[in-house]
């Protein structure tokens, strides 16, 4: 919901918890600070700010604020005397200094998409409690080796930068376990198979839209002198907060034929306004998402609904069906970045299909971290079993299995990322339940 400045400075709004003002704001209204005692959420998103005022020190009960579409160059160093404020987003501004010690204590999202940024403070090691950092669509040259004391980092976007090598270290964090960083000098060069056949945008005749990602719109549509519809995804052509759209789209048909995977059958060309696309297999309507996307509490955890009751046997598929795609993903040096429930779908019989590679990256199999790059994604794996299985009643779990099952998310879990199996012998231990 989105409040007017005039509630705001008429007293209405006293003692509320969420604040969101979008109406051109060029300064920040002192009014906000009459909400001192009770504001934990500010929005300020889409207006036109480029500074903030001491005196924001005073809401010392902010836990999140909001400034996506704004004019800041600067990151404000106010934001570090907000003590309990652990949330921070400046997605789309004009972001280029960040200085040293800005950031509070008990940061643990920060979200620095689609900004000028080329250095991050060596003082971002100190954020010792940051889980989860989007920082894609930057100009960083370089990660400060500060970075490695970030030890519960466990959702990073590096995509769609300027980095010429990527860290060793960030390979050995022990909780780090979405990664992107696709679109950058240090994995340009990697020769990538993503041939496939173009079709005419004129063979296409688009039905309904059913959806629209942070990357493009995905619609049903006829495909001349073809009985069943396919699905189009037009991308947008926008750095998004995972990373490229071309990336995306070269990695989804690199990934090739899964039953687990939406199948590619094309590209599109000759779009109007000059945009890319893929044609896809059209997924049917009774298929469902596995979860539901993070909450502002649950961080980098997916959530879910009373309705998302699962069985044992169902576990089990999914284990399988997950483990397999993983494995055919790693064996072409495919990390698929974002590992979670709601990029699965799921039907009535228990089928489940992985999309979404906006944050897929490529990597050299023959580089000395391969093997790590494999098990950080090994470990958003153990995430996504530990998830699912607290939706299976424990009545329903066989108590050998059980076991089985607490000793394969431990082991997928296990800090030092070089010990945990991989996709492959994975699947294999599964083959025993």
């Amino acid at each position: 919901m989105t409040h007017s400045l005039e509630d705001l400075k008429s007293g209405k709004l006293r003692g509320t918890k969420r604040l969101k003002l979008a109406c051109g704001l060029k300064e920040f209204p002192k009014e906000i600070l009459t909400l001192a005692e009770t504001l934990e959420i500010l929005d300020l998103s889409d207006n036109n700010l480029s500074e903030l005022p001491d005196s924001l020190a005073q809401l010392k009960n902010l836990k999140v604020i909001f400034f996506a579409k704004n004019r800041f160059t600067t990151f404000p160093k106010v934001l570090k005397e907000c003590h309990s404020l652990s949330m921070i987003g400046f997605k789309s501004n004009q972001l280029a200094v960040i200085p040293e010690d800005a950031f509070p204590p008990l940061l643990r999202w920060l979200i620095l998409t689609d900004n000028k940024i080329k250095k991050l403070p060596k003082s971002i090691g100190a954020c010792h409690l940051l889980q989860k950092c989007a920082l894609a669509g930057n100009l960083l040259e370089e990660l400060p080796d500060e970075m490695q004391n970030c030890r519960n980092l466990e959702l990073l976007r590096i995509s769609a930068n300027q980095l010429k090598r990527i860290p060793d270290w960030l390979f050995a964090l022990p909780k780090l376990s979405w990664l992107a960083f696709g679109g950058n000098p240090a994995v340009e060069n990697l020769q990538l198979s993503a041939e496939i056949d173009s079709f005419h945008w004129d063979e296409f005749s688009l039905e309904e839209l059913l959806g629209e990602g942070a990357s493009g719109h995905i619609s049903k549509a006829k495909w001349q002198g073809k009985e069943e519809a396919v699905a189009l995804k037009v991308f947008k052509g926008d750095v998004t907060s995972d990373g490229l759209p071309e990336v995306e789209m070269d990695l989804s048909i690199a990934a090739g034929f899964h039953e687990n995977l939406i199948q590619v059958l094309g590209k599109i060309e000759a779009h109007p306004e000059e945009k890319p696309g893929l044609i896809m297999n059209l997924i049917s309507p009774n298929y469902s998402n596995l979860g539901n996307p993070p909450s502002l509490e649950t961080c980098t955890r997916d959530t879910f609904t009373e309705e998302h009751v699962f069985t044992e046997d169902e576990l089990l598929k999914l284990a399988k069906s997950i483990a397999s795609v993983c494995a055919q993903l790693h064996s072409k040096g495919i990390k698929h970045g974002d590992l979670y429930a709601h990029n699965i779908l799921v039907n009535e019989e228990a089928h489940f299909i992985l999309g979404d590679f906006g944050a897929a990256s490529f990597y050299d199999l023959n580089s000395a971290v391969a093997d790590k790059i494999e098990r950080i994604e090994v470990r958003a794996f153990a995430c996504l079993l530990e998830d699912i299985s607290g939706l299976v009643p424990s009545r329903e779990i066989d108590p050998a299995r059980k076991f089985k099952w607490q000793e394969l998310i431990a082991d997928c879990s296990l800090e030092e990322v070089s010990e945990r199996p991989n996709f492959a012998a994975i699947s294999e231990k599964l083959k025993a339940f």
